[in-house]
């Protein structure tokens, strides 16, 4: 009686109840304006993460690891010539210039040091690259080409490419700071390849990366969002065959989305890749909710119910479910706060509240839109959707059998979840389109690779890294790296203090070794570090107090699970042959490599305390336990076999399917709600049988189930357009997990309900 009032004063005051939500619509969407979108990849990882602990840490004690990495690759093949060298020498220069720069290292300026009588020199390995000769190139090739400090980093083994390594410390506006210096970065690269025609050049690094993630979620905001809006549109027009109908829904999705991004605005909320998505989703869903109460008012109309009567009813029917189904997919996604990744909290947080302002408005709004526009329908016209009708049929007869085929097919598809590999590589987080990713592609495979572990070395005492003992335990871990298949490259303290025990014993080869002495070998360093200019000391691979020092190993590949499964190892032989200086390895690659199994951990938590809740609700709803459980399997059931397919067909998962489950799970309960609750109804309130019962649900709700289950798969899938990762993986997996569970709750639930509601009428 309650909402038969409540419904009755909407219709009656419908033009009151436009002009109030508009009011507030347009009061919360003036908030769109503060929403920013972030440059930074550090908005990924949660203040709590032990690993981004461990890589502050290490940029504490040595230098911010904030680099861009130039490629340069002559055409002719070697970079040992006068014009090539050239080139590397006047970007090296052109580098120093770039905002925000402290250290450039190329194959130009790398300060080689060699002995003269009794005097140590140091300079540039190239001074003026136009008056070199044959000889002394030869002589810059072999020096090159025979450092270990050189090879792997600044110049490729076989001399083909070399390097440019800048670094930067970015200001307190990291996002300012990034836009500044790519732009800078992209001019230089502009102005090079104009005056070099013959000589390639590719841009990476971690900077590089922060300005690839503000681009990917500008391309998502921008590109995917019309994308999915005229796939709604197109796909809501088909199926209810109501262009004004489509029209009421394109309102609904302005309101909701404006409403939604108006309150990320007023708290100023930072967007990125990962929670781009949150006006796509939110649209979905919004759309979902609509097409429930507008089809049943149009089947209403086409039954020869006048238009206030059609709505009324229509509210009445759908009210309870959509309200239900509004709660359980909030639910869902607010479980995401348990992410350990604080964008997905976003995402969360702010798809929750869209899905319950679209509720407010499917029960004010829009059924004030339904009264005042002139929907209308053939007066009986109306006929039965001779499909549902007989699926509803089909599944009746086949009630066994498909028990017995949904669960085998479920079956065999769960086999494939353990072949699942958890892994997340950030130089794979973008696809070929991103020059980005075609560059870092380029260096990885030619010049270096970007995958790298980090290790602090601490001796013990101050003073103690010139310590012979010290230097050779660090010289034995650098060898045992270097001796593992998948790494390329490794810096380690100890190959300076080799190379100026050469130096300082005439250059005598047989001197390659680390000195005798510690008091040597502190005068060496000495001498070494008073001869570097400014802005090429060692503070990046000692510490202040010269107690500790930095060893990086770089990997081939870009296998997160093979840098995670080296560093296992390397910890391992620390403890074993050098305890002293056991330590756990670090580096923002590290960091990345455990991203997925810290979220997933995280999210476990979040899945149950989610599923728990969503339980209890249906348990109370249906006043049933039975129901309540038998409600669960259609929704649990999908997730399973998305996982399994995926394990079968890809084999590879990240930091999205850790929040699949939960995203999916409250999107999916909505279905099943719809389902039960009509079945509910006709078991109760009609006295029909449980086939019966399924045969009217079918004939009710089938239409609904089906527009909505493409509506979302439509919204998802568009995700798959997106340019980054975790997103168009993210929206796949939430797309097959809808297709498994429209097929669960029409060719599973119904079964399940016959077998087990054997109760007479």
């Amino acid at each position: 009686m309650h909402l038969d009032n409540y419904i009755n004063a909407v219709l009656r005051h419908r033009w009151l109840v436009i002009s109030l939500t508009s009011l507030f619509m347009l009061a919360m969407a003036a908030g769109g304006r503060f929403i920013t979108v972030s440059n930074e990849h550090r908005v990924m990882f949660g203040e709590g993460n032990p690993q981004l602990a461990a890589f502050d840490a290490l940029e504490d004690t040595y230098a911010a690891s904030n680099t861009a990495l130039v490629a340069i690759a002559p055409r002719g093949g070697s970079v040992f010539t006068r014009d090539a060298l050239g080139v590397v020498k006047a970007l090296t220069e052109a580098a120093w210039l770039a905002p925000y720069s402290t250290r450039v290292n190329s194959l130009t300026n790398y300060f080689h040091s060699e002995a003269m009588d009794d005097d140590l020199i140091v300079g540039p390995l190239v001074e003026d690259a136009s008056s070199l000769t044959d000889t002394d190139l030869a002589r810059i090739e072999s020096i090159a080409l025979g450092s270990r400090e050189v090879v792997g980093r600044l110049v490729s083994p076989d001399g083909h490419v070399a390097g440019l390594a800048i670094n930067f410390v970015m200001g307190d506006n990291p996002d300012l700071a990034v836009g500044e210096l790519t732009d800078y970065l992209d001019v230089m690269l502009e102005d090079a390849r104009a005056a070099n025609p013959d000589v390639d050049f590719y841009l990476t690094g971690d900077v590089v990366m922060n300005r690839a993630f503000a681009d990917a979620t500008r391309d998502d905001l921008e590109t995917l969002l019309p994308i999915v809006f005229v796939l709604i549109v197109v796909t809501s027009t088909i199926l209810m065959r109501s262009f004004l109908g489509t029209g009421i829904i394109v309102i609904m999705i302005g309101f909701v989305i404006s409403t939604t991004m108006g309150l990320a605005g007023w708290f100023h909320t930072v967007f990125s890749p990962v929670n781009s998505g949150v006006p796509i989703i939110v649209m979905a869903i919004s759309v979902a909710q609509a097409v429930h109460i507008i089809t049943h008012a149009l089947a209403g109309i086409r039954r020869g119910e006048d238009r206030n009567t059609a709505v009324k009813v229509s509210i009445k029917t759908n009210a309870y479910p959509v309200f239900l189904a509004s709660i359980t997919t909030a639910i869902g996604f607010l479980s995401l706060n348990f992410s350990d990744s604080p964008p997905f909290h976003i995402l969360g947080n702010f798809v929750a509240f869209g899905v319950i302002i679209t509720f407010v408005y499917a029960m004010t709004l829009l059924p004030a839109l339904l009264s005042v526009l002139p929907l209308r329908a053939r007066a009986g016209g109306f006929r039965q959707p001779v499909f549902f009708d007989r699926l509803g049929d089909f599944v009746v007869s086949r009630k066994t059998p498909l028990l017995w085929l949904v669960g085998l097919m479920t079956v065999v598809l769960i086999t494939g979840v353990p072949r699942n590999v958890l892994t997340d590589s950030w130089p794979d987080y973008f696809d070929e389109r991103y020059e980005f990713r075609r560059d870092t592609d380029f260096v990885m495979e030619n010049l270096t690779g970007l995958l790298s572990l980090e290790y602090t070395l601490t001796a013990e005492e101050e003073g103690g890294i010139t310590d012979p003992d010290y230097l050779r335990r660090v010289e034995a871990f650098a060898e045992w790296n270097r001796s593992q298949p998948e790494v390329g490259y490794v810096q380690a303290f100890p190959d300076i203090m080799k190379r100026l025990n050469k130096n300082m014993n005439g250059d005598d080869p047989a001197f390659f070794r680390i000195p005798d002495a510690q008091d040597l070998a502190s005068q060496y360093l000495l001498l070494y570090e008073l001869s570097l200019p400014f802005g090429s000391d060692l503070n990046d691979r000692i510490d202040v107090s010269k107690s500790a020092t930095r060893m990086t190993v770089v990997i081939r590949g870009r296998s997160s699970q093979d840098l995670q499964d080296l560093a296992g190892r390397g910890e391992a032989w620390l403890r074993e042959n050098a305890p002293t200086l056991a330590t756990e390895a670090t580096g923002l690659s590290v960091v990345f490599a455990h991203i997925s199994q810290r979220n997933i951990e995280s999210m476990l938590r979040g899945t149950v305390f989610a599923m728990a809740l969503i339980s209890v609700i249906l348990v109370l709803v249906f006043k049933s336990l039975r129901f309540g459980l038998i409600s669960l399997l259609p929704n649990f059931v999908p997730a399973a076999m998305s996982f399994g397919l995926w394990g079968h067909l890809v084999g590879e998962v990240g930091i999205a399917s850790s929040v699949v489950i939960v995203v999916a799970f409250g999107i999916v309960v909505d279905d099943t709600i719809h389902f039960l609750s009509r079945y509910l109804r006709a078991r109760k309130e009609d006295g029909l049988s449980a086939d019966e019962a399924v045969r009217v649900t079918f004939r009710s709700v089938g239409k609904a189930l089906w527009t909505t289950t493409l509506v979302l798969s439509a919204g998802f899938l568009a995700f798959a357009g997106s340019g980054f990762q975790v997103s168009w993986a993210l929206g796949l997996l939430v797309t097959i997990t809808i297709a498994f569970a429209i097929i669960a709750d029409f060719l599973l639930l119904p079964p399940l309900l016959m077998a087990l509601d054997r109760r007479k009428s």
